[in-house]
Formats: structure tokens, sequence, C-alpha cells
């Protein structure tokens, strides 16, 4: 994920370069008073799920420049990752970070007291495996938090079905609610909608997206205890995280339905495993799904994780007068493009956003905190969700090798982790290591039951 400064190099290389050197931190577990700031307008942050992608939203948020902000807060189910964590961004925010000791926690029931160090009207950001979100987000709602949280933001029908009653909740409280599909705050991209809605590329008869990179999430077996075992490592497990598919692919089906003006219906798949022999997660390396639009224009979507192949990280759109350019070098720069043919060439340029662009990692928070402060209203709950479901209705086509509707995945009973808001430290993994040392991986063909589908 590309971002100008800290953000012109990934979040991950971010981590890696910044200073390792950190205060030694002892974590407190109980609930402390909330923090009352000096300025009346300080917005405070609490920072749930200190990895790569949480650091990286906590540096975008103290770096928006619209009033005072301060992180006084952050939890993580592992003490190296709070402190490693704050040690980066006490470095780069001196002034903006005060969280001591008492207010680091650690444990499953950390983002509570991390929230509880809030007044109605701050923010949490969660940054955990994408299991955890449903939960996260009730008991910020109920503190009455404004809430910024990372994508994906379901799992499987049963917890959509939870986040969509949350969303009508949080709506409901006023609450501002921000989703990391950043790429809907690209000011490129925002006028290439505008473009596409103009019919500048007539009507959209196809997409297609691409996400094709080196292997990735596999994982090993079990070190100690397994359930945090797959917390620390959930993108190998489907109950953490959807997998690679939900986690990495619902970028690029998000941006290419919003150009589309519409979510798929429909989702036809294949997939299967290659070289995955040394690991024992429970993704593909490779996908290949067909979404079907209302209107019956389809999104053909790659995926694959195999080093050594041709690697592209991009999404066109194909139109009966011309096609655009959506995405191309990853999420930013996207240089988006519109053009009079289909060959992508100088000679059929019509438009170029100008560049450089602006971060669009910056810009969601930057139109996050403006709807807090100026009180407008911003809610993007629902379309995280739906987003999130129809990344799984991809997926679980390509798993249990069935076309899956809109409707069945949002209606399936299934639920990868139906008690994850009970687990503890003691409790066992929601999904367990075989006999033979592996854990369950789908079988299309095999497991077909839309029921109880895919692993």
């Amino acid at each position: 994920m590309l971002q100008k400064d800290v953000r012109s190099q990934t979040r991950r290389e971010f981590l890696k370069k910044s200073s390792r050197a950190a205060a030694a931190s002892a974590l407190a577990f109980s609930t402390i008073p909330a923090v009352h700031a000096a300025e009346d307008n300080t917005i405070q942050l609490a920072l749930i799920g200190c990895g790569g992608r949480g650091t990286g939203a906590a540096v975008d948020a103290i770096s928006v420049k619209n009033g005072p902000i301060k992180l006084v807060a952050m939890a993580d189910v592992f003490e190296d990752r709070v402190r490693n964590s704050y040690g980066q961004l006490k470095q780069r925010f001196e002034r903006q970070v005060d969280v001591p000791e008492d207010r680091r926690f650690v444990g499953l029931d950390a983002y509570k007291h991390a929230m509880d160090c809030l007044r109605p009207g701050d923010v949490a950001i969660f940054a955990s495996p994408p299991a955890f979100r449903w939960v996260h987000f009730k008991y910020a709602i109920a503190k009455g938090l404004h809430v910024f949280m990372e994508k994906p933001v379901t799992v499987d029908g049963p917890t959509t079905r939870k986040m969509l009653e949350l969303a009508k909740e949080s709506v409901a409280k006023n609450l501002k609610v921000g989703v990391g599909l950043m790429v809907r705050h690209c000011r490129g991209r925002q006028e290439l909608h505008e473009r596409i809605r103009s019919g500048e590329i007539g009507d959209i008869i196809c997409l297609r997206a691409y996400r094709m990179a080196g292997t990735s999430a596999v994982c090993g077996k079990p070190e100690g205890n397994e359930l945090l075992f797959q917390i620390r490592r959930f993108h190998s497990f489907l109950w953490a995280s959807g997998g690679v598919f939900s986690d990495y692919y619902i970028h690029q089906i998000d941006e290419c339905s919003w150009m589309k003006g519409a979510w798929p219906i429909s989702a036809h798949a294949t997939g299967g495993r290659h070289y995955r022999e040394t690991g024992i997660d429970q993704n593909f390396d490779n996908y290949a799904v067909e979404y079907t639009y209302p209107d019956g224009t389809k999104l053909f979507f790659v995926g694959r994780n195999m080093s050594g192949c041709h690697n592209e990280f991009a999404s066109y759109a194909h139109g009966t007068k011309g096609a655009a350019i959506i995405s191309t070098s990853a999420h930013t720069p996207g240089r988006v493009r519109t053009f009079k043919g289909h060959h992508f060439s100088k000679e059929e340029l019509i438009w170029a956003y100008p560049q450089p662009e602006q971060s669009p990692y910056q810009l969601e928070w930057d139109d996050l905190i403006d709807a807090i402060r100026q009180d407008k209203p911003y809610n993007e709950t629902e379309r995280g969700a739906i987003a999130s479901l129809v990344t799984s209705m991809g997926r679980m086509a390509a798993h249990t090798g069935r076309i899956i509707t809109y409707d069945e995945m949002l209606n399936c009973p299934h639920e990868f982790a139906p008690n994850v808001d009970q687990l503890t430290a003691d409790s066992p993994a929601p999904v367990r290591l075989k006999p033979d040392g592996t854990y369950p991986v789908p079988t299309p063909g095999i497991v077909t039951d839309r029921e109880y589908p895919e692993a």
C-alpha cells in the first residue's frame, strides 16, 4: 500500500525502516478514567490493532491538518506489537502521542480498555483481524465513539448481517464511520467516476482486474497457543480474515463495482493450490472469478500468489466508446486515464489525472475528520459490509465450485467463528489441525453445500 512521505513506501516497509527503539512498557489491564485533553476541540484516538495497518492508519490520522488530534490509548493481543508501534509513532509524533504505559493494553479484551480511555465523540481505530470487527464496533457504538475500521469488515454471511444491523445503530446515533476502502477517496478516481457516469467511454460492457504477486500468507505449524498463533497469522485463516481473497482482493472488486454503479449479483469462480505443500494455511494460490452485475455486465477478476510469475496490480473498464484505467501500480498512484479505444495507447488518450496524486490513505482520514468537526453525514459501514460480502461471494464460489448468488451469500447460515466475542487466551482455536498436521483447506466439488461451505 503505497503512500507519500511515510506513505511513499508500503506500511510494512515503514515499520521495517522506522526506528525499532521503543521504551519498554508494563501493560495494564484495568479500566481507567477517560483522558481529558487540554483543548476542548482535541480529537482523541485509540488504536486497536497495532500491526502494520494499524500503525499506518494512526500515522494518517495524526497527520490530518484540521484541528488538534492526539493518540491516547493503544491495544493489541500481542505485547510486541503495542511496543513496536508505540516506539515508531512516538518517534514520529512526539507531542501528539500521549500513551503512557498504563494506557497500552494487551489481551483479547484490550480493545475495551482502550476505548474506555476515550470520551464520546472521540475516534477508535480498528485494525485487528477482520473477525473481530463487529465485536469492536458494537462496543464503540455503546460508547458513542466515531470509528475508522480497516477492510474487510465481515468474512461471511452472518457477520455481514450483524454489521448491517450495527450500521443502522451507528447512523441513528449520528456516529461518523470510515472504512478503509480508501480508493473511493482518491480525487483522481472520483473524477474518473464522474467521467464514466457522463458517458465518456460509453456504457460499460465489461471490467477486469488483476492482483498478482508473490507467495503470501503461508504459515507453518502452530507454535505455542494455537488461537494466538492463528490471530497473529490471520491472513492464513478463513475465520480470521476471509483469507487472502477477502483481505487483499476487496479493493479492486469494490472500485470496479463503484465505477459500474452496482454490486454483483452472482459469482462463478475457479481456484486451486499449486505450491503450498510447504505451508498449511487455508488459501489457494490462484483465483479467477466471473462476477455478474444486474444488467449482465461482467467483472473478470484474477488473483494469484505465486512467486516467479507475471505480477500485475491493475483494474480496467471497457465501454462502448472507449476504455479506462481505474488502477495501475497498486492503489496509489492510480494514474487513472480514459481512452477512445481499447489499446491504452497515447494516440487514443482522452484524459489523464494530473500527477503527482494525493495519497488516498491520507484523504480518507481528511474526509472523516472533516465530517466529525463539521457534523456532516458520514457513515461508510453499510457500503463496507456489502463490499465485504460480494468479495466473500467470489471466494465462496471458488472454494465450493458452485455459482454463488448475492442472496445466498448474505443468507448463508455458516459462520466461521460464531463465538469470537467470547474468546479468551485459553479458548480452542476456531479451526484445528487435522491428524495429518495440516489445516482444512477448501475442496471444490467435494464440500459444496451452500449452508456449510469452504473449509
